[in-house]
């Protein structure tokens, strides 16, 4: 079965606005040494996906540093692999694309060079595992124009606008919702979708015919009659960021090692990243560590308890960094004290330096700040 994987790079970039100004959501870094989008890359990369087109809207250097040639996903070829388009606008428009059919309209020529059998769309603001092999392979069975990955969870506030569906007994979608009362249990769609090319480019047509402008409400949601729409259950983990304080909390359940060794070591799914040769995290002679996700590169030499560090980030003499964040390169000076704190890249902490926030409102600096 030939697949044609589509990742959109900018959904949520709005509500993470502090985080995304310089660079777009897929590049937003998690974890330690990810970026969001490579845990859609490499849910692709499981299945044997191997030709993948990622959107861009804007702010998208960042994402291009990281993903390079694709080698780090195996999809460096000279033929299909990884491609980025960036933004494009039509003759007719000043303007950007703003949804994903307005960005799924200008590469519809690159869809039908490849010719693919099947497409796979999905958003790069959340953290999965999906086991897109099965996603297939459950599509080829039921002959599926569309098949909708979702999960059975509580519907929290950024997911109101989630595609709330309802299946019958052999999980063929007769009816779905735009929008769900919030602590409602419901079947939410994770913004994966599966689409037989030749459905997607009829529709893609007929959007372009009539003006239409929204994938769900215009495209999904008015054929689930029509069209063989199917639900598939994902049951893992899934991290939805849409804003500051789930971008923190997500983060921080890394501490908890069965969340850990549910994404990371899974048998057959890898998450890829960029690689960076960096030598390993070096501790000094009266450090203090307890509960924390450190990456490779950094320096400890004060204490680090309940928090994420990055590659590259150094710990000075005394300073305490507790229930934080601190992405790459950032650098704490000696007997600082930061509690609840964000760090973007390159950030400098003063040597002294007091900072605090909390879990609802964690203290964010920005990158390449100096404090």
């Amino acid at each position: 079965m030939r697949a044609l994987g589509v990742v959109f790079s900018n959904s949520e970039a709005e509500s993470l606005y502090e985080i995304t100004r310089r660079r777009t959501t897929g590049a937003i870094p998690f974890g330690g040494r990810y970026r969001l989008i490579d845990f859609a890359l490499s849910n692709m990369v499981s299945a044997r996906i191997s030709n993948v087109a990622v959107l861009t809207q804007r702010n998208y250097q960042s994402l291009m540093d990281h993903l390079g040639s694709g080698k780090e996903w195996d999809m460096s070829r000279k033929n299909g692999g990884l491609v980025i388009f960036p933004p494009f606008s039509s003759h007719k428009s000043d303007s950007l694309y703003s949804t994903r059919l307005e960005a799924l309209k200008s590469i519809k020529s690159y869809i039908e060079k490849q010719n693919p059998e099947i497409v796979v769309l999905s958003d790069s603001d959340s953290v999965n595992t999906v086991n897109l092999q099965e996603v297939l392979e459950k599509h080829e069975e039921n002959r599926a124009d569309i098949t909708i990955t979702y999960k059975n969870m509580t519907v929290s506030n950024d997911l109101i606008h989630n595609l709330n569906l309802n299946m019958d007994s052999f999980g063929r979608v007769v009816s779905a919702k735009l929008k769900t009362p919030i602590n409602a249990l419901a079947n939410l769609s994770i913004n994966l979708f599966v689409f037989k090319r030749s459905v997607l480019m009829g529709l893609i047509d007929d959007a372009i015919s009539r003006g239409l402008t929204d994938l769900f409400a215009d495209i999904i949601f008015p054929n689930i009659a029509a069209l063989r729409v199917f639900g598939y259950e994902y049951k893992g983990i899934y991290m939805h960021i849409s804003n500051m304080q789930n971008y923190y909390q997500n983060n921080i359940k890394l501490l908890n090692s069965e969340i850990r060794e549910q994404l990371f070591e899974q048998k057959d799914h890898g998450i890829y990243t960029k690689v960076r040769d960096s030598a390993p995290t070096k501790y000094g002679n009266n450090v203090y560590v307890e509960n924390s996700f450190i990456a490779d590169g950094c320096e400890i030499e004060g204490q680090v308890i309940n928090s994420v560090l990055f590659r590259g980030v150094k710990v000075g003499a005394g300073a305490v960094v507790k229930d934080s964040i601190l992405m790459q390169d950032t650098i704490v000076g000696n007997n600082a004290n930061l509690t609840a704190v964000i760090t973007d890249k390159n950030v400098i902490i003063s040597d002294r330096v007091n900072l605090m926030g909390c879990e609802q409102i964690p203290y964010y600096i920005g990158k390449n700040s100096r404090i």
